[in-house]
């Protein structure tokens, strides 16, 4: 079976939905000027764009450190351009509107199959000793009868977006694998980001099941967690226009580095609990480490995955 279409790569038209960016960004949604490229940067060479997708209220907090972070090391001004969905942020990609982004595996792998000249540079993790990846987890209401995927069907059912790796891709599967067909035997409804898929399932009315990652099931006490999987970590990219000096200082950059080392840089920002939640250091990751999302989008037959 083929699952869902990615709406935004249905036609070339889709291309202008570029980066729904934040008031005061360059490109940002409304405007009427396309941002001006020069020497394969997105806008200009003093200028890195990082493109993320709104994936809870916090992204943008989140990976402020980050940005401050990389624009120490590049001496280049870093703009936060956080997209609608995460059909922008592909389109965004192909289009070369972003310079460095934050994807999802799955989000990684549509982008390119559909002409985004990407690298993956390295994947966060949160906590010492860990390796790149996260868990995608199925979910239910506190007290709820539904004790197994199989218990499904029939349901309406979370999801976080079409091209969510751990919010849709997986889940997919995994309810494919349990005998589900997940555009027939339930109803699907689409939350937008994980903790919105948590919040709709905690409450149980829109939502009797449903699906989101790992860290933010955590902050719930509304729901439960049936099942889980692991998905490969999501890959900070830079975009392969860039200079290849660029390339090398975010390569540098980024590959493997910890919370105190961006400290040490002069970030001081990065030492709240708010960042140290969500990042503690990150691992070096490449194109293959991903293949196992390509295996699972041929398994699937998903529209998203291809080119």
């Amino acid at each position: 079976m083929k699952l869902r279409a990615l709406p935004a790569l249905v036609g070339a038209a889709a291309l202008a939905l570029g980066l729904a960016a934040c008031s005061g960004s360059a490109g940002a949604t409304g405007s009427s000027e396309e941002p001006t490229a020069e020497g394969g940067y997105a806008v200009d060479a003093s200028t890195l764009v990082f493109g993320v997708v709104p994936d809870s209220v916090d992204t943008e907090t989140n990976y402020q450190p980050l940005m401050d972070y990389i624009a120490k090391e590049t001496g280049k001004k870093v703009e936060y351009h956080e997209s609608t969905d995460y059909a922008a942020l592909i389109e965004a990609a192909i289009a070369g509107k972003v310079d460095v982004a934050s994807f999802s595996g799955f989000t990684y792998i549509t982008a390119t199959n559909n002409g985004a000249e990407l690298t993956p540079i390295s994947s966060i993790v949160t906590k010492e000793g860990q390796e790149p990846g996260y868990y995608s987890q199925a979910i239910v209401p506190k007290g709820s009868s539904v004790k197994s995927l199989a218990d499904f069907t029939g349901r309406k059912v979370c999801f976080v977006d079409p091209s969510s790796t751990s919010g849709y891709l997986f889940p997919s599967y995994n309810l494919l694998e349990a005998g589900i067909d997940p555009e027939k035997d339930i109803t699907p409804v689409f939350a937008g980001k994980h903790d919105v898929s948590v919040t709709k399932v905690g409450e149980g009315k829109e939502c009797e099941a449903g699906f989101a990652e790992d860290s933010e099931v955590a902050k719930s006490d509304k729901v439960t967690k049936i099942a889980e999987t692991m998905v490969p970590g999501a890959p900070l990219v830079y975009a392969d226009a860039l200079p290849d000096d660029v390339k090398k200082k975010l390569t540098d950059a980024l590959s493997e580095v910890t919370i105190d080392d961006i400290i040490a840089a002069g970030v001081s920002s990065a030492d709240s609990d708010a960042f140290r939640a969500t990042f503690y250091a990150t691992k070096p990751v490449d194109d293959k480490y991903y293949d196992v999302i390509r295996d699972i989008c041929k398994k699937t037959n998903a529209t998203q995955c291809q080119g």
